[in-house]
């Protein structure tokens, strides 16, 4: 199987260049997904792959919104794998999708540093100015964004922390803002951080403090009859995948997490 993991921050400018046409025989789709999948959707299109050599999945990473508006604008996408559910029923509120939305995962959200003891941190003390700069993804179209200031909000801490707050176009972005230290600390997705063991120290945040990030799929219009596409779909839902998924920190719809 071939198999190549698209830049966590590559997003393809639909306004700059034309879409390719696939033929319908094609052994081949591209998966639109939500930067906190990187190293999950890696795995599991690996595991795919072992029973399935033929095929030939490319998975492009981005921001949930930003992903949205580039398969409204035409994408050559067949999946879409959000990091927040309310993506996908937009997709099919507009009529861009080729199914119905399945969940798949629920996101966590935690405080990550590469340079600060993170152990018995609540995000009300990220106030305190010896946590730097602070690094959430864009809130704008990023659910873990929207999901920190939330936090950062319930906490009482906003206005505080305003100031000192960095943005990632998304919550792989934001990640390297804080191991890089362009940020002290980062809000950002359990799921990172655990592939990534041993590196830097990290602090749950509350889910009573923000929305929950449910995340679903959905098979985009361009996806609809094509049969990889939808036997990935079903993949994605079996044992096997929900046990990749959970590895890297998801809960899982029916029950089953970390």
């Amino acid at each position: 199987m071939k198999f190549h993991l698209g830049s966590c921050l590559f997003l393809i400018a639909a306004t700059l260049m034309p879409w390719p046409k696939a033929s319908a025989q094609e052994q081949h789709i591209t998966i639109a997904a939500a930067a906190d999948l990187h190293d999950a959707m890696g795995k599991l299109v690996e595991a795919y792959g072992h029973d399935h050599p033929g095929a030939k999945l490319d998975v492009v990473f981005g921001a949930s919104g930003m992903l949205l508006t580039q398969i409204e604008q035409g994408a050559p996408f067949e999946l879409f794998f959000s990091a927040d559910s309310s993506y996908p029923q937009q997709l099919v509120a507009h009529g861009k999708a080729g199914g119905t939305p399945v969940p798949y995962a629920e996101g966590h959200l935690v405080m990550w540093s590469a340079s600060i003891d993170m152990h018995g941190v609540q995000v009300a003390d990220l106030a305190q100015p010896r946590f730097g700069r602070i690094a959430i993804a864009n809130p704008q179209h990023a659910p873990y964004g929207k999901r920190a200031e939330q936090a950062l909000r319930a906490a009482g801490i906003w206005d505080q922390v305003q100031p000192r707050l960095v943005f990632g176009e998304n919550i792989a972005q934001t990640v390297q803002f804080a191991q890089s230290g362009n940020a002290q600390v980062g809000l950002v997705a359990e799921s990172l951080v655990l592939a990534s063991p041993g590196k830097g120290s990290y602090a749950p945040v509350p889910a009573s403090l923000h929305e929950p990030l449910r995340q679903s799929f959905v098979l985009t219009k361009r996806g609809a009859g094509n049969a990889l596409a939808e036997d990935f779909a079903r993949y994605v839902q079996q044992a096997p995948a929900r046990a990749i998924l959970a590895g890297y920190g998801f809960s899982l719809p029916g029950g089953g997490e970390h």
